[in-house]
């Protein structure tokens, strides 16, 4: 393998960090790298609020339910879908505008998604660690709040960044046959691979804690469907201008 291909297959989230702060240099550097992700149509369809006041650092680590990395890691980013700046340069362009179609919606979270993995790669490629908080969109309303977001543009999720003080290994993913199908879905021996991977994940989990956690994958899931997850979200998403149409 390249090393490319074994920084990505390196990857862990990092909650813990050193004091030392990244360099404003590299900082931009990393930005730059995720502006050169795919995009669709060349939207870009993505801004990104670096927070730098504390007490913000410190309301949005509340905010993202008590995740306290949030406050403490060098850099912390709010990755946004932001269709304003590009209906607003077509509007002035002379477009009869359409605004909150559904589409609209996935492209600029598939561009923001795609624009933050790749500061990601590139942080992780400068030796410095990271993790994603969706618990950004535990609270959107008060996020937006805070960070001024505008109709048209909603917080995706947020990302520390800074340099590793820990070094968890590595989390199994699914075995690639549960995921890579050939020529249509095929689903037969998904329960098999999945209880296999169940081993696998009881046995990582038991060696990660001293053998204080004895779950699963599956038994992992249960809380995210057996209850509504975050169901304000289409009434946000519709009240900053995205209306599903």
């Amino acid at each position: 393998m390249n090393s490319t291909i074994e920084l990505l297959l390196s990857h862990r989230s990092i909650r813990k960090f050193t004091d030392q702060n990244i360099p404003r240099e590299l900082f931009d550097t990393l930005i730059r790298a995720g502006q050169s992700a795919a995009t669709s149509n060349h939207v870009q369809a993505y801004s990104i609020i670096h927070v730098v006041n504390p007490e913000n650092r410190r309301k949005l680590a509340e905010l993202a339910g008590g995740q306290t990395y949030v406050a403490e890691c060098s850099d912390f980013l709010v990755f946004c879908a932001d269709m304003k700046r590009s209906t607003e340069a077509a509007e002035r362009a002379g477009a009869d505008i359409v605004r909150g179609m559904t589409e609209q919606l996935l492209v600029a979270s598939v561009d923001t998604a795609l624009m933050a993995q790749n500061v990601a790669i590139a942080a992780e490629s400068e030796g410095l660690g990271l993790c994603y908080i969706g618990g950004i969109r535990n609270n959107p309303a008060a996020v937006s709040e805070l960070l001024r977001l505008p109709d048209h543009v909603y917080p995706v999720f947020g990302m520390c960044l800074g340099y590793p003080d820990q070094q968890p290994d590595v989390k199994p993913r699914l075995p690639l046959e549960s995921i890579l199908k050939e020529d249509h879905y095929q689903d037969d021996n998904d329960a098999a691979l999945v209880a296999q991977f169940d081993d696998t994940m009881r046995q990582y989990y038991l060696a990660r804690t001293g053998g204080n956690k004895d779950t699963n994958w599956s038994e992992q899931l249960k809380p995210l469907f057996t209850s509504k997850l975050r169901p304000h979200m289409a009434d946000f998403l519709k009240g900053k201008g995205f209306k599903l149409k």
